[in-house]
């Protein structure tokens, strides 16, 4: 069942899922878990740690010998050296997201390395093509996380900038079983990222309080937090804390990340803003990585023969 196509093949990974650089939680317990059962794992740099990235990226070469890749939050590099980091960890794949796609690609790329560039709208990935990426993580608005305000769903924003560009696409946001990448792949997409799908594996190193309560949530129970507001906007799933901004725009919303260690790992949800997408609605378990993405693969090979089958589509 391995898929060949353009992300595969610059990936160098069996399966085209790649795992969402989620901060402090893409380290190399998930990542490793992740290239291990057959696709991308990422280890993050926006909690800007970098001393504790090199020991995670060296614990990845312990625990994996499968690709794997690194993600630069471009508005959150703390470092001026963070490209020359990457390289000397050996890094062959980056993504890069938050930011402009103009301002590390041509050093990645000088470099070696395979280029990804985060886009939430066309505007900007035309602006990422022109850069000279490799390719295109299109993140619709229905993600969890860090927010363009002017939010764009997936099912409208994938099929619009797949026909405006050749690069290879990558589908995000409310993607995490085969139907969601059956119908990615329909709208023009080589390959799915998964966040919250990930962010509640048995592997991911959050707190239980968290994957129980993605568990429990319906699909209207996450949140669009500073629309308008200065600083980006942030998907999350409703608590009394969440709902509470909601309702009024804190002046400055990532203050309201101070307490983020004692939800991530303590378990207390209304310490922070638990990020989180509205595909909650339809994760039903907590399993380990191997499990979801060997799942994942399975249904969309079977929902794709199934439909070619059902009207009549010769292959």
């Amino acid at each position: 069942m391995t898929i060949h196509n353009r992300v595969t093949s610059l990936l160098g990974v069996e399966h085209p899922i790649v795992q969402a650089p989620m901060g402090w939680i893409a380290r190399s317990q998930l990542a490793a878990a992740v290239s291990n059962a057959g696709g991308m794992g990422i280890i993050e740099t926006s909690s800007g740690e970098l001393d504790t990235i090199r020991t995670e990226l060296r614990k990845m070469r312990e625990l994996t010998d499968k690709p794997f890749g690194v993600n630069i939050a471009l508005s959150y590099v703390r470092d001026p050296g963070i490209v020359q980091f990457v390289v000397e960890q050996g890094i062959r794949f980056v993504t890069t997201s938050a930011g402009d796609p103009t301002r590390y690609c041509a050093a990645l790329k000088e470099a070696g390395l395979t280029v990804f560039h985060v886009v939430p709208t066309l505007a900007g990935a035309l602006k990422a093509v022109a850069a000279g990426v490799d390719g295109l993580i299109v993140e619709g608005g229905e993600g969890g996380g860090f927010k363009n305000q002017r939010d764009v769903a997936s099912m409208v924003l994938l099929p619009l900038v797949c026909s405006k560009v050749d690069v290879p696409v990558i589908a995000a946001g409310g993607f995490c079983d085969g139907a969601s990448m059956a119908a990615a792949f329909a709208l023009g997409a080589e390959g799915i990222q998964m966040g919250t799908r990930m962010l509640s594996a048995v592997e991911s190193p959050v707190h239980d309080n968290w994957k129980q309560a993605i568990v429990n949530a319906g699909e209207t129970d996450t949140v669009f937090l500073n629309r308008g507001g200065k600083g980006p906007a942030l998907r999350a799933l409703r608590t009394e804390r969440t709902t509470r901004l909601q309702e009024q725009s804190p002046d400055n919303i990532m203050a309201e990340f101070a307490g983020v260690q004692q939800l991530y790992f303590g378990g207390n949800m209304e310490a922070a803003v638990p990020l989180t997408g509205q595909v909650c609605g339809r994760i039903d378990s907590i399993k380990p990585v191997k499990s979801i993405i060997e799942e994942t693969i399975h249904d969309f090979h079977r929902i794709v023969d199934g439909m070619a089958t059902r009207y009549g589509i010769r292959r």
